[in-house]
């Protein structure tokens, strides 16, 4: 049974000083291909090395996260811009979006953000990963002023009702990022995903964030998307085997086909 994390930050620090037996631990449990969102520009350097260590088993998108985004975004952003124009191994443009949690002060800087990155994806046919936090409205509104783009992509960590997930899915070419929030005890996630088709749903760990149970509490790496992914196969009342199938088929259609 193989399958894909879409969304893990294992160059982060929190990997400093096990990274390798944190990827032999995703392999035995199953993980294909992982996939790494930027944050800034600070990250790019350790983001690049972690795949150049991982080759074809780690995968590197670029971004500006909407928390990085302050007074100087846009030369941030002129730096991601010309990495674009070069010659490069990004997979796709992540993790961008809006992210209102903490407060609104850059509330235009990230709409901007947003909205440039989104064209870089449509300019470079790369797929789109999507944060959002407190921001449900404000990610709605720019994603339908750019809906005439040939867009993809995943809407990362999806927690949201129903109907916010009906809205989100009208843009086609995108699937649900789903993760260890589902196994949380308190999560209206399952009910959620009982409306949802399979196929538009992909699995992501958020590592080191977002731990599934039962391992809360403890960093969060690759390895326990298996947790997530179990808690799927009882919800759509399938096979893991479906589950791994199906989910790793949609995220290879995003970032392959």
């Amino acid at each position: 049974m193989n399958f894909i994390d879409t969304h893990s930050h294992l160059f982060s620090e929190e990997f400093t000083d096990d990274l390798p037996q944190v990827i032999e631990r995703a392999k035995a449990a199953g993980i294909s291909r992982i996939y790494m969102p930027n944050i800034d520009c600070s990250t790019i350097k350790p983001l690049l090395d972690t795949v150049s260590r991982f080759p074809g088993y780690c995968f590197p998108m670029l971004g500006l996260h909407p928390t990085s985004v302050n007074e100087n975004f846009r030369d941030e952003l002129s730096v991601m811009r010309k990495m674009l124009e070069e010659p490069n191994s990004f997979v796709a443009i992540g993790e961008v979006g809006m992210d209102l949690y903490w407060d609104k002060t850059f509330l235009q800087e990230q709409l901007e953000a947003f909205d440039t990155q989104i064209q870089w994806a449509a300019e470079y046919q790369l797929p789109l990963v999507i944060h959002s936090r407190d921001s449900f409205d404000e990610v709605l509104q720019v994603m339908k002023q750019n809906q005439d783009r040939v867009l993809k992509g995943i809407f990362h960590s999806f927690t949201g009702t129903l109907d916010e997930a009906e809205q989100l899915l009208q843009f086609d070419g995108f699937c649900l990022g789903i993760n260890g929030v589902v196994t949380f005890k308190k999560s209206t996630l399952p009910e959620v995903l009982k409306r949802i088709p399979l196929e538009r749903i992909v699995l992501e760990t958020d590592s080191p964030y977002l731990t599934p149970a039962p391992n809360r509490g403890k960093r969060n790496e690759s390895a326990n998307l298996k947790d997530t992914l179990l808690k799927l196969a009882e919800i759509y009342q399938c096979t893991p085997d479906e589950v791994a199938e199906i989910t790793t088929r949609n995220a290879l259609k995003i970032f392959i086909s």
